[in-house]
């Protein structure tokens, strides 16, 4: 079955908006960062919407930004790292198309991220941060169709393994 999108889904720093690019640049595809379009919808950054409203507001508007989305033909999607969180997310992703899971370990996404103030669920302690959230969420990317470990790879030998398997799909 030849999918017609990609979804790109991982922790945070994995390599989804980077890869991403490049997957579109290669395809043809355009590049969706689903963070982007949340923030770009609300009028604010995603941690002001954390801050004003909390995490349970922004993944209602994560949800709804990811169905419409999904909607979309020719595009590689960037998901936030907790778009997989619920249920109805992972479904609709895979209805909508490859989904590929990115993964890297806890001291490679920290040299990636470093203490980033933009990025609200690191917020005292990145490293411990990082750690348990990889371990919260080490089951909610199982539901993807293929699984690419980014670390100690360049963004362009990810995105080649990526393609293989995207184009022989």
């Amino acid at each position: 079955m030849l999918h017609h999108n990609i979804v790109l889904i991982g922790m945070m720093g994995t390599g989804k908006t980077t890869v991403g690019s490049l997957l579109a640049a290669e395809t043809g595809l355009k590049l969706v960062d689903l963070d982007q379009r949340i923030a770009m919808e609300a009028g604010r950054s995603i941690p002001d919407i954390f801050a004003a409203e909390g995490e349970a507001y922004f993944r209602d508007l994560e949800s709804a930004a990811l169905r419409r989305t999904l909607q979309e033909q020719g595009i590689v999607l960037a998901t936030g790292g907790g778009a997989v969180l619920r249920e109805a997310n992972r479904l609709a992703m895979r209805d909508g198309g490859l989904v590929v899971a990115l993964q890297a370990t806890a001291d490679e996404i920290l040299v990636r991220v470093g203490e980033d103030p933009g990025r609200p669920l690191l917020a005292g302690g990145a490293k411990e941060r990082i750690t348990a959230l990889l371990e919260e969420r080490k089951d909610a990317y199982a539901f993807a169709h293929l699984t690419v470990d980014t670390s100690g790879k360049s963004a362009e030998q990810v995105a080649a393994e990526i393609l293989t398997h995207y184009r022989g799909s």
